[in-house]
């Protein structure tokens, strides 16, 4: 199939049926969030990849017992920065340097400018920033699930603190952010499964200005 084929076949999953997804999709899956964008090439998030039942169980409840927290084959937690500090930034930058193997003038002026303005700011408008880049990686991981016909389903519905404490996120500066199962779908217990995509048509949705 096609990418916008694969796109009108994915939909969020609300019953998965168990089957476990091979680890060269998950692999794909979670490289394609990787390489996702990210402001000024921070990469201020980490994904969490969980198969451990066990911690699934103990997390299902803060996220409003949704079944797929524990039927999916692989539970990925989106975690974000809790704050931009000098160190990160320059462990970003530092990074950059070495695969690269030069320093370049702007890159370390823009370096500098960085250091000036992140750290400067509330730990919460920095947190903020960042969650905002976990949704990139998040979108990019749910089109390359749909492309490895995988079923995934977004979740925002959780009580992050829970979750943070169950990962022990917070000794590690991150906050958790979004939920994404991955598994197959259970299209024998799945209302959504037959029902049409709703999109909203591209003349309400695009505005061309030539």
């Amino acid at each position: 199939m096609e990418l916008i084929e694969k796109l009108n076949w994915r939909y969020a999953a609300k019953a998965m049926n168990g089957q476990k997804v091979p680890q060269e999709k998950v692999d794909k899956i979670v490289e394609a969030a990787r390489l996702a964008p990210t402001s000024s090439g921070l990469q201020p998030f980490e994904i969490i990849v969980i198969t451990n039942q066990e911690i699934k169980e103990r997390i299902k409840p803060h996220a409003w017992n949704q079944p797929q927290i524990t039927d999916c084959s692989h539970l990925l937690v989106f975690a974000a920065w809790d704050n931009y500090t000098e160190e990160r930034i320059n462990g970003m930058f530092d990074l950059t340097n070495k695969i690269r193997g030069f320093e370049n003038e702007g890159w370390e002026n823009y370096r500098q400018m960085l250091l000036g303005m992140y750290p400067q700011r509330s730990a919460e408008e920095n947190f903020t920033h960042a969650a905002k880049q976990a949704y990139i990686g998040f979108g990019a991981a749910i089109i390359a699930a749909a492309f490895e016909e995988v079923d995934s389903t977004p979740m925002e519905g959780f009580v992050p603190e829970e979750v943070d404490k169950i990962l022990n996120l917070q000794e590690k500066g991150l906050k958790s952010v979004l939920l994404l199962p991955l598994g197959y779908r259970d299209a024998s217990n799945d209302w959504l499964v037959n029902l049409t995509k709703i999109r909203k048509p591209k003349e309400d949705f695009i505005t061309e200005i030539n």
